[in-house]
C-alpha cells in the first residue's frame, strides 16, 4: 500500500484540505494512510500561525490525517526552494513515505515535473542571470528565462511556484518518490471565505476580524477552532520591535535574507521607523518579495541568523498520531535514517532543542490573550493521539 506524505502549514485547516484528503485517497485507495508534514508555530510567508502547532496537528488528525511531524523552523521559514526542499528531505528520511501530494492551481503534474526540469538545466542559470542582469526581480527574470510560455506559466501562481519546487527537490534527490498533483479550487489570495474552497488568507483576516469563518472548515475541528488561542503580529508588534531595536549592526548583517546590502536597509528602517508595516514598507524594492523580508524580520525576532538557518535536519519531531499514524512510526525508527522524536521531548541535538524551545516561548507573545503568553511551554507539549479514528472525516 502506499504511503502518502504532504508539507503543509494548515494555516488553518480548512474544507480545501479536507477535498484534498479526499481526492488523494480516491486516486491511491481508500485506506491510504497519510503523512502530514507541517511547520510549527511559524510559516514559510514570515508570520505567526494563527493557532499553535499542537492545536493545527490535531485538526489535520481529527480531519482525516494518520501522522503528523513537525517540519524544522529553519526550514519553514527558508526560501519556497529550501522549504521544498527540507520537506522531501525529511519525508524520503522516515523510510515509509513513497508519494509526495501536492494542491496546485494547474493539477497536471506533467507540465509541473517538465518546468522542474528546465529549471535544473545548466543552460537555464546562463539565461537567468542574463536577466537579472537587466535589474528585474527574480521572480519576473525566471520567468523570461524559462523561454517556453506554457512552463513560464507555471511561475506565476502560488501554488503551481511551490509544486514545481517540490518536484526540483525529488528530481535532485532521486529515488522512488512519486509526485502526485491535485488540483486546487478557488482563489489562493481570495480576501473573502468560500465554504467549499476557502484560502487560508481570508479565514486568517475573518479570525482576526471576529467575523463568521467556520462554515469554512470541517464539523469535526469546529469546536477545537472555537476554544483556541489565536495568534498573530498584531499582538506582538511590540515585543517584534523591542527585539529589533536592542540588535547590533553585526546581528543586522548576520540575518539571512539580507545580501546585496539589504539587511543595511533593514536595519536603517528598523531604527527609524515606528511599526513593522513602516519597516518592511521602507525595506522593500522591486527586486525582493515582500515575504522574504517578513522572513528576515522574523528570523531578526527569533535570533536565527543565516548560519543558522542552513542548519541540517537531525531528527523528526512527533505532534498527532491515530492507531495507524503509530504503525507508521514503528516502520519509520526500524526503516528510516532519523531519530524519531515525541512533543515536549529533548532530542540529541540539544543546540537545535534550544531554538525550538526558544521560538516556542517567543511565539506566546503573539497570543491575543495576554494571560496566555507563559514561557517554557514546549518542555509541556504531549502528542495527541486519536483513539477514535474510525469516526474523522476520512472518505
Amino acid at each position: 500500500m502506499a504511503v502518502a506524505g504532504i508539507i503543509c502549514e494548515y494555516n488553518p485547516f480548512h474544507n480545501g484540505h479536507a477535498r484534498q484528503f479526499a481526492l488523494l485517497r480516491q486516486k491511491l485507495g481508500e485506506q491510504t494512510p497519510i503523512v502530514c508534514l507541517m511547520s510549527g508555530n511559524f510559516v514559510q510567508r514570515g508570520e505567526a500561525a494563527v493557532f499553535d502547532k499542537m492545536t493545527r496537528a490535531r485538526a489535520a488528525v481529527l480531519c482525516g490525517a494518520d501522522l503528523v511531524l513537525e517540519l524544522p523552523v529553519t526550514k519553514a521559514l527558508s526560501s519556497a526552494e529550501s522549504f521544498a526542499s527540507g520537506g522531501v528531505e525529511l519525508l524520503c528520511r522516515t523510510g515509509c513515505v513513497d508519494t509526495l501530494c501536492f494542491g496546485c492551481e494547474s493539477g497536471d503534474g506533467n507540465i509541473i515535473m517538465s518546468t522542474a526540469r528546465a529549471l535544473l538545466r545548466p543552460e537555464f542559470d546562463r539565461r537567468l542571470r542574463s536577466r537579472l542582469e537587466t535589474g528585474v526581480s527574480y521572480a519576473a527574470a525566471r520567468q523570461q528565462a524559462l523561454e517556453d510560455p506554457a512552463l513560464a506559466a507555471c511561475l506565476t501562481r502560488p501554488n503551481d511556484i511551490l509544486a514545481v519546487e517540490y518536484c526540483k527537490a525529488l528530481l535532485r534527490r532521486g529515488g522512488g518518490m512519486k509526485p502526485l498533483a491535485i488540483a486546487r479550487r478557488g482563489d489562493y489570495l481570495a480576501q473573502e471565505p468560500e465554504t467549499e474552497n476557502p484560502s487560508a488568507l481570508s479565514l486568517r483576516r475573518s479570525i482576526a476580524a471576529g467575523t463568521p469563518w467556520l462554515q469554512c472548515v470541517p464539523p469535526a475541528v469546529r469546536e477545537l477552532y472555537e476554544t483556541a488561542e489565536v495568534y498573530g503580529l498584531p499582538w506582538g508588534e511590540r515585543a517584534v520591535l523591542a527585539r529589533l531595536r536592542t540588535m547590533t549592526d553585526a546581528e543586522f548583517e548576520a540575518l539571512p535574507y539580507g545580501t546585496e546590502g539589504l539587511w543595511r536597509r533593514f536595519m536603517t528602517a528598523c531604527r527609524t521607523q515606528t511599526g513593522v508595516e513602516e519597516i518592511l514598507q521602507a525595506t522593500k524594492s522591486k527586486r525582493y518579495a515582500r515575504t522574504r523580508l517578513q522572513r528576515m524580520l522574523l528570523c531578526a525576532y527569533l535570533g536565527i541568523d543565516g548560519k543558522t538557518l542552513q542548519s541540517p535536519i537531525s531528527y523528526a519531531r512527533v505532534l498527532a498520531f491515530n492507531d495507524t499514524g503509530r504503525q507508521l512510526l514503528r516502520q519509520m525508527k526500524r526503516e528510516g535514517d532519523l531519530s524519531v522524536v515525541d512533543a515536549g521531548q529533548r532530542p540529541e541535538d540539544a543546540s537545535y532543542y534550544a531554538l525550538e524551545r526558544r521560538c516556542s516561548d517567543l511565539y506566546t507573545l503573539f497570543a491575543r490573550d495576554a494571560a496566555n503568553c507563559r514561557c517554557r511551554n514546549e518542555e509541556k507539549l504531549r502528542n495527541f493521539y486519536d483513539k477514535n479514528e474510525k469516526n474523522t472525516c476520512k472518505t
